[in-house]
């Protein structure tokens, strides 16, 4: 039996994964463990859970993987440091980050309660070849053009490949300070929104506005003829000053990045407090067009280098759903694959699978079609929760009534709730890996209704108005209501709503006529399935609204989480396994 460990460690959604045999285990954010979001340090809770879920003791795990690799391009680090004395500062901090990556053996034995010498293999593996793994050998290509694009790892923010069979070939790289992440959150910085992954809000704003400082962003970035790109540095700080990044515990922060020729620019930044539409959409909706002008020519150069047609994407600009919307369109590629966790959380399953394939030369029989690789918990579980809950707060349970039904009630039950305007809460099964929900960890409602976004954001989400809601659609219908019938299972595609269908699926059609689509298929959910089925069977449409079952929080994990979101918000029923809760009053 081959073992590995995977871990993405000291920088953000750190997380944990765990290969049997080639075939991934589980995987899990340490997120969803701990309660911190985009928790960065050592994911130790996710280590010991992911082992615990396999079933498998410290004595019998062969390989442990980490997605970074301080050694990695080590010669461009010290040019670009003689180059700029003045980042002194931030290579002490860099420095201090990989010695901790270079520690972390032992911090598997630390986390796992053990002592001595490590019995296992460590591995480190190339932050964007372990993005590309993720991706490629997820796949259900043997031959693919493979794309990491993000912020920066390992002193680089773009790589393009090709993956074959076990191998991937690197063919190019964009080294620090080049980088559309960089650009993006910048970006994201310069609107108001400074917390650490809030890039989706610019894109949810774009929609908004129009394309009228087009001219001025492709100031900041550059196409170069090998299909690569570099930014104009004038307009960032992060080559020139100490940001301050912190990745080493709770949530990661990262200073300003923009230069004050932003505002020479585009005028004064936007205060947190101001309304979003108007000079900052436009501004939003400029910057998506410039991202995806850089995209799409990094994309074309690939197929044209290539002539390969499948395309396989990780790395965190990859989470941009509304540029990946338009690959079909924009390039020659056919086939598409992008890792549901295509930020740096999947860099844990990305580096487990390069040491698999690329390292041990192991064949590949693994295809990722689905995210569900959390933990799950018995009916028991679930029926404790509730019950010590009201055992030791009865006042909580006042107007709500507790049913156990079989899988065929609570389905029916639940979309006639939907159907009738009720917010439900859906916990089912095995968590979510990656930043979306999947109809595992789900607040669900009817998408007919045009006030059901307001509805939500009152009662529980409280999130900007203006951010669309997703809609998830029996796969054998995509194509019907959507003008794109290609597979989405991760949410990661945004495409076009026709016509006949935007008035009927209001709260899930973007002001721009469009949707997040999630795509779900009956073999790989079946009672997710089943619940929209039911849900078209009630009202016609085979679409529900839905989005990740939290409250300004990670995604909850377990029932008791489930159970304190439902009593501290204005959830109306809550389907906790075949328990259901329904509010009387």
């Amino acid at each position: 039996m081959t073992t590995i460990l995977g871990i993405n460690a000291y920088h953000a959604d750190a997380s944990a994964s765990l290969l049997v045999d080639g075939q991934l285990s589980g995987a899990i954010e340490e997120e969803r463990l701990n309660r911190v979001k985009h928790c960065t340090g050592f994911p130790s809770l996710a280590v010991a859970k992911v082992l615990e879920m396999g079933d498998v003791p410290l004595g019998e795990l062969a390989h442990v993987a980490i997605g970074r690799d301080p050694k990695a391009n080590f010669a461009a680090k010290l040019k670009h440091v003689a180059l700029n004395p003045r980042l002194a500062k931030t290579a002490t901090s860099r420095a201090k980050n990989a010695s901790l990556i270079q520690d972390v053996p032992q911090s598997v034995m630390s986390a796992l309660g053990a002592n001595g010498p490590a019995p296992f293999k460590f591995h480190y593996v190339e932050h964007h070849r372990a993005h590309m793994a993720s991706a490629f050998f997820c796949s259900p290509y043997d031959e693919a053009a493979c794309l990491s694009i993000d912020g920066f790892g390992d002193f680089v923010s773009t790589m393009i490949a090709v993956g074959r069979g076990n191998k991937i070939e690197v063919l190019d790289q964009v080294h620090f300070p080049h980088s559309m992440g960089i650009f993006y959150q910048a970006m994201t910085q310069f609107l108001g929104f400074t917390r650490y992954g809030e890039e989706w809000k610019v894109m949810g704003l774009a929609p908004y506005g129009e394309p009228k400082y087009v001219e001025q962003l492709r100031q900041m970035v550059q196409t170069k003829p090998n299909g690569l790109f570099r930014l104009n540095l004038d307009y960032f700080l992060h080559d020139k000053q100490n940001v301050e990044m912190n990745w080493l515990d709770g949530s990661p922060s990262v200073g300003r990045l923009w230069s004050p020729k932003w505002e020479d620019l585009l005028g004064p930044t936007r205060h947190p407090d101001d309304d979003f539409y108007g000079k900052w959409a436009d501004i939003a909706r400029s910057a998506q067009v410039v991202y995806e002008e850089v995209l799409f020519h990094v994309l074309n150069t690939l197929h044209q280098r290539t002539g390969i047609t499948n395309l396989c994407m990780a790395g965190g600009c990859a989470l941009n759903s509304s540029a990946n919307g338009k690959i079909f369109d924009q390039t020659p590629f056919k086939g598409l694959y992008i890792q549901p966790a295509a930020g740096d959380d999947g860099t844990a399953i990305g580096a487990g699978l390069y040491v698999q394939h690329a390292i041990l030369g192991q064949p590949r029989d693994f295809i990722m079609d689905h995210a569900y690789t959390g933990p799950s918990y018995e009916q028991q579980e679930v029926e404790q929760a509730v019950v010590s809950t009201r055992d030791s707060d009865p006042a909580l349970f006042e107007g709500i009534q507790v049913k156990q039904l079989d899988d065929d009630t609570l389905v029916t039950s639940v979309a006639k709730h939907m159907a009738d305007g009720k917010v439900v809460g859906w916990f089912q099964g095995r968590m979510e890996y990656g930043p979306r929900a999947m109809g595992n960890r789900s607040i669900v409602a009817d998408p007919r209704r045009g006030d059901m976004k307001d509805i939500l954001n009152e009662r529980i989400k409280r999130r900007e108005t203006y951010r669309p809601f997703a809609p998830s659609i029996l796969s054998e219908r995509v194509g019907d209501v959507f003008e794109t019938a290609e597979p989405s299972p991760y949410m990661l595609l945004v495409y076009k709503t026709r016509e006949a269908w935007r008035d009927k699926i209001k709260a899930v059609n973007h002001i721009n006529n469009t949707g997040r689509v999630q795509t779900v298929e009956k073999h790989l959910n079946p009672r997710y399935h089943a619940l929209i089925s039911a849900f078209e069977k009630e009202t016609g449409v085979p679409v529900i609204l839905n989005t990740s079952f939290n409250e300004n929080e990670p995604v909850v994990n377990t029932p008791q989480e489930a159970l304190n979101c439902f009593l501290r918000t204005r959830m109306d029923v809550l389907a906790l396994g075949n328990t259901l809760l329904e509010r009387t009053s």
